[in-house]
């Protein structure tokens, strides 16, 4: 596996590949891997001849009361995870590697960043975009690869690479959860014993929808209002968003079609904030 950290060697290596007829799969990341991103990278081994891990903490995608410093890092077992799941290259540039002194330039996608993440969000998008649009023009991927739990992210991403024309397809892995339900995620090691039983409100209540909806139930309103239920049975889960949007638009669903509509949910759990979603 090779470590890459310049942005001119990167784009050399990648036009290298291409030159050889080897396919690109790329799997961004911010680092700290869990076992949700363990998936997408064998995915990514899996789909494509070469596997290129991105390790890099986005100032961008950080809102204004978001601490960057804060932000979990494990750099060698991040490696070592890669390694193990056949990475070809891991991408880890510096801040001023990827955005050098001057930098000025954004992307900026205005239809499916607005609803679910957006409003309390407001230049997380932004920062996706921009970076994702950067890596696409560096590396040249073929797939880009996320998971389920972020399926805005994935839907943003997917409708920059068709507008600009990068010919990057957006793949979608299933989420992965721990054992007592909770969605993957970097700040599950942030938990208390208390707080990690309160944040189960979120699985418990997606799995209550997801039965609801296999038994007939058809209204969205129906199953809004149970998930909401649920989730304010839990004193600390403060409620950002509940809402039932078409997985690819991201636009809110009046009627569910089957395996293209979902349940999404964001919380606060006392200082972590969580998301998850069902496909229904």
């Amino acid at each position: 596996m090779q470590k890459i950290e310049s942005v001119s060697e990167m784009r050399s290596v990648a036009a290298q590949l291409k030159v050889q007829g080897k396919s690109i799969a790329l799997v961004p990341t911010m680092g700290a891997l869990h076992a949700g991103q363990e998936a997408l990278i064998r995915a990514a081994v899996a789909k494509a001849d070469v596997a290129i891990v991105a390790i890099f903490v986005n100032p961008l995608q950080f809102g204004q009361n978001e601490v960057i410093a804060n932000y979990p890092r494990s750099a060698e077992q991040d490696l070592e995870l890669c390694e193990t799941c056949g990475a070809g290259i891991v991408f880890a540039p510096s801040v001023e590697e990827m955005y050098p002194r001057g930098y000025s330039t954004y992307v900026l996608e205005e239809q499916m960043s607005r609803a679910l993440c957006g409003p309390s969000r407001t230049t997380h998008f932004r920062g996706v975009t921009t970076l994702m649009a950067n890596f696409f023009s560096i590396m040249r991927p073929d797939f880009a690869f996320y998971g389920q739990k972020t399926a805005q992210r994935a839907a943003v991403v997917r409708k920059m690479a068709s507008d600009l024309h990068f010919g990057v397809e957006v793949i979608v892995v299933p989420t992965v959860r721990e054992a007592d339900g909770l969605a993957a995620g970097v700040r599950n090691r942030d938990f208390t014993t208390s707080a990690r039983s309160e944040s189960l409100a979120l699985s418990k209540a997606l799995k209550k929808v997801k039965e609801m909806y296999e038994a007939g139930v058809r209204s969205p309103d129906r199953l809004i209002a149970e998930a909401t239920h649920i989730l304010s049975q839990h004193r600390r889960v403060r409620i950002i968003y509940i809402a039932i949007v078409d997985s690819i638009t991201m636009e809110t669903a009046r009627e569910i079609v089957p395996g293209r509509t979902m349940l999404a949910i964001a919380a606060w759990i006392d200082e972590i904030r969580l998301i998850d979603n069902v496909v229904l």
